[in-house]
């Protein structure tokens, strides 16, 4: 039998098991939610919706909410597996023909045409790359006058053009000296340039000597380009009549000391493998030179420039000059013009 001291007690349990129960029915009532939201919206089969749980069940009184937080809540229902077959899905979207709305591939040209419009190339059938054109180019790397003590001025050239393509070109190469009013030597080559790489080219063809003494003809076979550090390198063999061999070194380097004013030293070696008398060449190192030229490029197709070079024969050659009254060494101011176009 209860009695008024049991009262608080009892009143304190009541509101307990009613706080559970609100609580309870809370956590079903989102459950409900969450397995309505995961569910498809159809299906397909027999599979059949289930029903949507009633937001306000459990609401009308602590004994209600008591019943259905002890009852379980429903398992959600599994989706379908053909809704899950992304794989096949991709499968049905490959392959066929394009939909009737589906977007032109040449909308992007706005109706131009290859051959045709305002800006086709009557005869040309096709658009052609860089590459695949043909230029031409005439760089004269000196063309200046040297003075010398005693009176020994010269005039030099060193000419080279090419005219074909980025990797195949027909390259010609000329140098050569006047001193006292006469061709004193002239070099020219006529070589067929292939591309090794971005950087280096091979040159095959023929070398032409002319000058003091009787001409001779060559075989050349060389390599030019940029090596690492930006050295300008041009290195060719070549091989003459009787079993006569030569060789030519060429490396220069460009300093600059702003975008205008450019330092370029110059070094060139000549080498023979037998005498040739009727020529005063001998055999061995025979000529060389080192240079330093300081130009003002008032744009890259026109630089005069000036400079200082130290020139001298060696071994029989320089013998040959002596007997000729010539001198063997000798350094000499020089001033010129360096253009290509």
């Amino acid at each position: 039998m209860l009695t008024t001291r049991h009262t608080p007690a009892l009143a304190l349990l009541t509101a307990l098991l009613t706080s559970t129960a609100v609580q309870a029915q809370i956590h079903h009532h989102h459950g409900a939610h969450q397995a309505a939201a995961s569910a498809p919206a159809t299906t397909t089969g027999t599979a059949t919706a289930a029903p949507d749980a009633d937001p306000h069940a459990g609401h009308g009184s602590p004994q209600a909410g008591a019943v259905s937080a002890s009852a379980p809540a429903p398992a959600p229902t599994p989706a379908p597996a053909a809704a899950m077959d992304h794989g096949q899905m991709q499968m049905q979207m490959q392959g066929g023909s394009a939909p009737a709305d589906a977007r032109d591939p040449h909308a992007y040209s706005n109706g131009l045409k290859l051959g045709q419009g305002d800006y086709a190339v009557p005869g040309v059938p096709r658009l052609a790359l860089a590459d695949e054109h043909r230029f031409a180019s005439l760089r004269g790397e000196s063309l200046e006058r040297g003075f010398a003590r005693k009176g020994d001025d010269s005039t030099s050239y060193s000419l080279q053009g090419w005219y074909g393509t980025t990797y195949d070109r027909l390259v010609v190469k000329a140098e050569g000296s006047w001193a006292q009013s006469k061709l004193q030597e002239s070099r020219t080559e006529l070589l067929w340039g292939h591309a090794l790489d971005a950087y280096w080219d091979t040159q095959l063809g023929v070398r032409m000597d002319t000058g003091e003494g009787p001409n001779r003809q060559w075989l050349a076979f060389g390599v030019q380009g940029l090596a690492p550090y930006w050295f300008e390198l041009d290195a060719t063999a070549y091989l003459g009549s009787g079993g006569r061999t030569a060789l030519r070194l060429e490396a220069s380097y460009e300093l600059l000391l702003t975008q205008r004013l450019i330092l370029e030293p110059k070094v060139e070696l000549h080498f023979y493998g037998k005498d040739d008398p009727v020529r005063h060449m001998g055999s061995g190192l025979a000529e060389g030179s080192a240079g330093l030229r300081l130009r003002y490029e008032f744009s890259r197709q026109f630089a005069p420039y000036i400079g200082i070079e130290r020139a001298g024969s060696f071994g029989k050659t320089a013998d040959y000059v002596r007997a000729g009254g010539g001198q063997a060494r000798q350094t000499r101011a020089v001033a010129g013009l360096r253009f290509w176009f």
